[in-house]
């Protein structure tokens, strides 16, 4: 049975009282955004078990820092964040690159060469060009991509996690889209 969470203000509220409606605020963090959390790290990481490692060493730094959120952003934001530094901590200890997994539903991008040509390629194949693709993409405009497509993130939001500007941030995502679509049109031209 599914517990009811109440809203992000009362879990703010009770997470910077004592411990006990701490602990109680905690356990509603951990259901209504670990799900979400847990999503992005692995696609982040792309490795269920280091993804269980950083989502648990996130709600750790939540715990501990729980009293430092001054509202400045939405309570997620500021999670995500979390996420977000930890994530990359991690990778570079780790040495490891990013790797993205794809939505099929990506596929709206490449409208203009599926309107030029008949493409005959299977879901898995196009999951696995569109995969390439996001790999050529230098690291920011990957990570702006993917908050901005993938976590329906407002530019705003993203600029609370990555510390960036909302202007060049509109333009990482720009480009990232024209690199992608340029790639899939080579390799589908071929």
């Amino acid at each position: 049975m599914q517990r009811s969470v109440p809203d992000e203000a009362t879990i703010v509220a009770c997470l910077q009282q004592d411990n006990a409606s701490a602990e109680k605020a905690m356990s509603w963090v951990i259901d209504a955004y670990g799900r979400s959390l847990y999503s992005s790290i692995k696609r982040w990481t792309n490795s269920g078990e280091l993804t269980n490692d950083i989502l648990q060493d996130v709600f750790v730094l939540v715990w501990r820092h729980r009293l430092s959120f001054k509202g400045n952003s939405s309570f997620f934001s500021w999670l995500y964040r979390i996420a977000y530094n930890e994530t990359l901590q991690t990778l570079k200890k780790e040495k490891k690159q990013f790797s993205k997994s794809l939505d099929e539903s990506f596929v709206a991008l490449n409208n203009s060469a599926q309107q030029q040509q008949q493409i005959d390629l299977s879901p898995e194949e196009i999951s696995n060009l569109l995969l390439e693709a996001i790999s050529t993409l230098p690291e920011k405009q990957r990570l702006v991509f993917e908050m901005k497509y993938f976590e329906e993130m407002k530019y705003e939001d993203i600029a609370a996690v990555t510390g960036g500007s909302v202007g060049g941030l509109k333009a990482n995502y720009f480009h990232a889209t024209q690199k992608i679509e340029q790639y899939l049109l080579s390799k589908l031209n071929h």
